[in-house]
Formats: C-alpha cells, sequence, structure tokens
C-alpha cells in the first residue's frame, strides 16, 4: 500500500499505471505499518467500498408470501424507536455491532442533532428462525404530532406495529394517538416496554396502562433494554409469529402503491412501493394512476438500509423502484402503479397533507432571492407536505407563504435549509388557515366560491363583507401527573378550550382531552404545558374540522398606516389607548381633563406632521423576537 504525499490514503485498490510511475518519480512514499485501529478501519471501509461496487443483487423469489413479515415501529418521542431499530439491524447482520451503531436509520443531520425522527425510513432483514429464512421489512417511523402524515403512510405498507413504551416514563400523548393509527388500520399491535435498565423502571406499572388504555392484556407485552440489547431477540420472534404476512398474489397483474419518495439529481425520484399484487423487474413498461404516464423501470431493489439492487420485487415485498421520472409530482404519494396494458383498480391511497400553520418567508438579501427559491424548491421536492405560495411584502421584498404541519415541522425545514443549502432567511409570525363564508353574490362571483380560506393575515375580509369567520380546531390529548392536573385545566380553559373527556390510567397519571382553536396552542401553548407540570405532561393533537368563531384583523400601524408583517388575527380583542391618567390619584377633576386635552393635541399633530421610516432592520429584529417566544 501506498500514500500520496500530502493526500489521503488509497483504500484497498491496486495502484494505477501512474500511481507506479509517481513513486518510481518519489512522488510517493511507503506507508507506515498501521495501528490495530487503523487497520480495523481500513478493513470496513474497504468492505463498504468493495460492496458498494459489486452491488450483488439479491434473489427475493426464495422468500414466499408465508416468510415476509412487514411491520413498523411507532411510539411516543424518545421512547426509543431508533435504538431498537439499532439493535434489529444488528442482531439480523444487516450493519456489524459496534459502538458507534446509533440513530442508524436517521440519515438527517437535523435528526442527529435533535435526537428525533423526521423522516420515515426502510430496512429489509433477513433472519433465520427455527431453521427458516424470513424477510422483515421494517419502517422506523417518527414520534412527534408534526409528523403523524409519516406514520399513517408508513403503516399502509405493514400488517403490524410494535408500540414501543418508556418504563420509567409510561404512556404519552403521542403513544396514545399512534396506537388509534395503528389500530384503525387494523394491524397486529405488539405492546414493547423499553429502557427497563432505568433506576426508576416500572414496567409493572406500564404494563397495567397498556391494559387499561389499549385493551391489551398484560401478558403480551415485552420488556426489553434496546440500549443494552436484553430482549430484544424476543421482539424479532414476536414479529414473526404475532404479525400475519401480507394478503398478496404474486400470479395477478402488478398493483403497486407509492406510500414514499425522494430525489436524486443523477438518478431522478426513487418511489418506496409496497407491492400488493405482482411482479415488477427492470426493463418492465409501468403506468401511474394518477398521471396515466408511462415509464420503463431502469432499476428496482430493497434498502438493506442502504439501497440494494434486486432482479424482482414480488408482492408482499417492499422496496425501492427507479423508473426515469424526473419530479416528485409525478410519483405521488398514495399513487398505484401497474404494468402497461394491464390496468388495476387504483388503491385508496391517502389524505392530502393538510397544513396547519402558515408563515411568511424572504430572504434576508433579495440578491439571494434565486439561491433560495432553489433552496425551498429542492427541500420541497422530498418534503410533499410542505405548501408553497409565492408572496411579497413592501418591506421584505418577494418572498413566499409556507405551510407546514406544525412548528416543529417549520423549524426543521428552516434547519435543513441553513445546514444543507446554507440559506438563512426571515420567518414570519406563524399563522393558521381561516375561513369566510362570503355574504354577496357579487363576492362569490369574485373569489368564484362561497367558503373562502385566509392563510396571510393581511388578506382577512372585513366583517361587512362575510356572514360568519370559522377557525380551525383540533382535538387534543394530554396526559399529566394528577397533581398538576388543576393547573392544566386552567391552563386549557384560559385557551378558550372546551373539555371533552378526563381519565385516570393510573392511580397517578390523568388523560385530559379538550377541544382547542388551533390558533391558541399553535405558537406557545406547549410551552406553558411543559413549564407548569415541571415538564411531565405531554400533549398530542388531531384535525377536528372547523367551528363558528368572532374574530377580527388586529393591525399594527405607524403613522396611521397598518404594517402588513405584523398583521394578526385575534379572537375579539378591545381597542387600547394610552392611560395618559394613570399617575392622578383624585385631585382636582381639571388635571385630568387637561391631560386627556393635551393628548387629543398630540395625536392630532402626528397627524399632520408625523412621518416614520422603518429600516428593514427593525422588522427583522421584531419577527425574530416573536418567532422566538
Amino acid at each position: 500500500m501506498w500514500t500520496p504525499v500530502g493526500r489521503g490514503r488509497w483504500h484497498g485498490r491496486a495502484l494505477t499505471v501512474w500511481a507506479a510511475a509517481a513513486a518510481h518519480r518519489g512522488l510517493l512514499k511507503p506507508r507506515p505499518t498501521p495501528t490495530r485501529e487503523a487497520a480495523a478501519k481500513s478493513r470496513t471501509l474497504d468492505r463498504l467500498y468493495s460492496s458498494a461496487d459489486r452491488k450483488e443483487k439479491i434473489d427475493l423469489s426464495r422468500f414466499s408470501v408465508e416468510n415476509i413479515r412487514n411491520f413498523s415501529i411507532i411510539a411516543h418521542v424518545d421512547h426509543g424507536k431508533s435504538t431498537l431499530a439499532d439493535r434489529l439491524l444488528e442482531l439480523t447482520g444487516t450493519i456489524d455491532k459496534t459502538k458507534n451503531n446509533k440513530q442508524v436509520l436517521d440519515k438527517l443531520q437535523v435528526e442527529r442533532e435533535r435526537g428525533i425522527t423526521v423522516k420515515a425510513q426502510t430496512a429489509s432483514l433477513f433472519y433465520n428462525c427455527e431453521g427458516k429464512q424470513y424477510l422483515l421489512n421494517l419502517i422506523d417511523t417518527p414520534g412527534h404530532v408534526d409528523f403523524s402524515y409519516e406514520v399513517s403512510r408508513s403503516l399502509s405498507a405493514c400488517q403490524g406495529v410494535l408500540l414501543v413504551v418508556d418504563a420509567n416514563e409510561g404512556i404519552q400523548a403521542q403513544t396514545v394517538a399512534n396506537f388509534f393509527l395503528a389500530f384503525e388500520a387494523q394491524l397486529s399491535i405488539i405492546p414493547v416496554i423499553n429502557k427497563v435498565d432505568l433506576k426508576n423502571a416500572d414496567p409493572e406499572r406500564v404494563e397495567k396502562q397498556i391494559e387499561k388504555v389499549f385493551d391489551i392484556p398484560s401478558d403480551e407485552c415485552i420488556k426489553i433494554s434496546a440500549k443494552l440489547g436484553t430482549n430484544v431477540e424476543r421482539v424479532l420472534q414476536a414479529v414473526i409469529k404475532r404479525i400475519p404476512p401480507p394478503k398478496v398474489h404474486r400470479k395477478n397483474p402488478l398493483k403497486a402503491l407509492v406510500f414514499d419518495s425522494t430525489f436524486d439529481q443523477y438518478r431522478g425520484v426513487i418511489a418506496n412501493v409496497a407491492l400488493f399484487d405482482g411482479v415488477v423487474s427492470k426493463g418492465d413498461k409501468i403506468v401511474s394512476a394518477h398521471t396515466k404516464k408511462t415509464y420503463e423501470v431502469n432499476e428496482v431493489g430493497v434498502l438493506n438500509p442502504n439501497e440494494q439492487p434486486t432482479h424482482k420485487l414480488y408482492a408482499g415485498q417492499v422496496g425501492y423502484l427507479i423508473a426515469g421520472m424526473k419530479d416528485v409530482t409525478e410519483a405521488q404519494i398514495g399513487d398505484t402503479l401497474y404494468l402497461h396494458k394491464q390496468p388495476v383498480e387504483p388503491l385508496p391511497g391517502f389524505k392530502s397533507a393538510k397544513p396547519m400553520v402558515f408563515a411568511g418567508m424572504y430572504p434576508i438579501d433579495q440578491s439571494e432571492y434565486n439561491n433560495l427559491k432553489s433552496a425551498v424548491e429542492k427541500l420541497t421536492i422530498n418534503d410533499s407536505s410542505v405548501t408553497v405560495h409565492r408572496d411579497s411584502s413592501l418591506a421584505l421584498g418577494a418572498g413566499w407563504r409556507l405551510g407546514f404541519l406544525g412548528l416543529l415541522h417549520m423549524e426543521v425545514f428552516n434547519q435543513r435549509l441553513e445546514q444543507e443549502y446554507n440559506a438563512s432567511v426571515i420567518l414570519t409570525t406563524p399563522t393558521v388557515p381561516y375561513k369566510a363564508v362570503l355574504s354577496s353574490a357579487k363576492l362569490i362571483k369574485e373569489y368564484r366560491e362561497k367558503e373562502i380560506t385566509i392563510i396571510n393575515p393581511a388578506q382577512f375580509p372585513d366583517k361587512s363583507k362575510v356572514t360568519e369567520y370559522l377557525e380551525p380546531v383540533v382535538l387534543g390529548t394530554i396526559i399529566t401527573p394528577d397533581e398538576y392536573t388543576g393547573k392544566v385545566m386552567m391552563l386549557c380553559q384560559a385557551r378558550r378550550a372546551v373539555q371533552k373527556n378526563m381519565m385516570y390510567i393510573d392511580q397517578n397519571r390523568v388523560m385530559l382531552k379538550y377541544l382547542f382553536p388551533l390558533n391558541e396552542i399553535v405558537v406557545d401553548f406547549y410551552d406553558s404545558l411543559k413549564s407548569l407540570s415541571s415538564g411531565y405532561a405531554s400533549f398530542d393533537y388531531e384535525d377536528a374540522g372547523y367551528q363558528t368563531a368572532e374574530l377580527v384583523k388586529m393591525d399594527i400601524l405607524l403613522n396611521g398606516n397598518p404594517v402588513e408583517e405584523l398583521v394578526t388575527i385575534v379572537h375579539n380583542v378591545k381597542a387600547y389607548r394610552k392611560n395618559v391618567l394613570a399617575k392622578c390619584y383624585g385631585g382636582d377633576i381639571t388635571r385630568k381633563m387637561k391631560l386627556l386635552k393635551r393628548q387629543a393635541e398630540g395625536k392630532k399633530k402626528l397627524r399632520k406632521i408625523g412621518n416614520i421610516e422603518v429600516p428593514k432592520d427593525a422588522f427583522i429584529k421584531v419577527l425574530r423576537t416573536q418567532c422566538d417566544k
């Protein structure tokens, strides 16, 4: 082995003719004998390079439908989904067992920094149990409420789930939400109590919670430590015994569901598919049921967890497919793919992602507009749940109005822009989408519909133009220790919430259900809840439609002119003015009248000669302060 002077090492490659000549001329020098650690690292890299170069194709025909299991891991945030996925990958030999295997399926930098899963990831595992070889397709899903859309898509490709619950914290709000997603999809549910190695772990208490809330017998729970690997083998055995194989027919024409997609600038769209019927292989001509376009398949394979090409994909299996699609919109999530001239009944698909939070996004410097536009386009290609509308502002220039699934989704999107595309932006205060029912035939004709949706507060119509306003509402679930119940209830009442249910899930923990106006929880509700409960309460919500509300547009005026960037929608706020009488304690009434007269004269003078110019930096500081609250 040789090392070029001043350059990196050559990994496991024979010296080229050029390298040999260079060595003769003294441009290369012999590399000293490597240490044991360096040699081990070199062997690992050599293995990675050789496997990447080789790309040996796996023959999936040897896995009959009876030996396939498609399952997902669902849980509340930080209950150990990704750690359990790491152990399952190690046990099946998919990855080597090393100390560095942490969040292997969390591939984004933002996921590793925040310790959360943002994007669902798939891995095909090969496992031998009782003399039979099984193909286990694992999908690791996000746990945060903002990414429940990813969870629902992932479950469509599964027949069962592992419901992971922390042995210390017990059932949390998102545990409940994710359980019902799986329950409504009629999937087999295997409860897994994780972190039994912790000092304060109480798995018996958690077993009783699972039995009471989910009606699952406690003897079906598997107690593990994903961190230490304790009992994880039992999880794999339970997947085989308690999750049924997919109900599919390989002799029928191809019917494949697109449940996710990513974009590669060199190969185009990579569609994640679950095959419900038939077989697909390289060279097949396929048709999209959504767009009716025809494509030729360039590559099929499984994720192991990296892409591994195969000869074919068979019904019951989960993998990826590349067919020359140049835009993610061509690989519509929920679309059905079938063979050319062999049409099939499309699968039900999914509901479209529904943005719950909107915010204006502008470049800090307008000269960066085109670069930011390119970055937003590339990022939304891999996150189809973000909606984009062009927008402009007198103070901030050209930009966009973006729709997100929640505040964390907005923060993650912004962080990815900075990390992956080196783009800095200005974000306006997040708002929710309102609706207004128009009052006149002329307005209905102008807007082409009777009920309009408002995503920009500056465009909120005047009361004279509408018969009623509607605001979005959500059904919230709060789980809290009972000692904080009173404080939590007061917080909910202050946010105009209506209590729907209250239930003790054990002796010390209460589950509350409230109907919330979305506007009341979107900015700082979660922080307030955590603060008053010393961090112990958890919160999750689901869309509950719209309800009638008394709403007004609150303008911030500078010199009598509204500032579009600071407009907000509020619930029946009264007009305010400066109280110039605050310092008067009794005394002659003429003194009070004198102060009020001076205030009126000051306002009159300001209207005559006042002229205020606000620099762009001031807007940026105000908007950033509001977003940080």
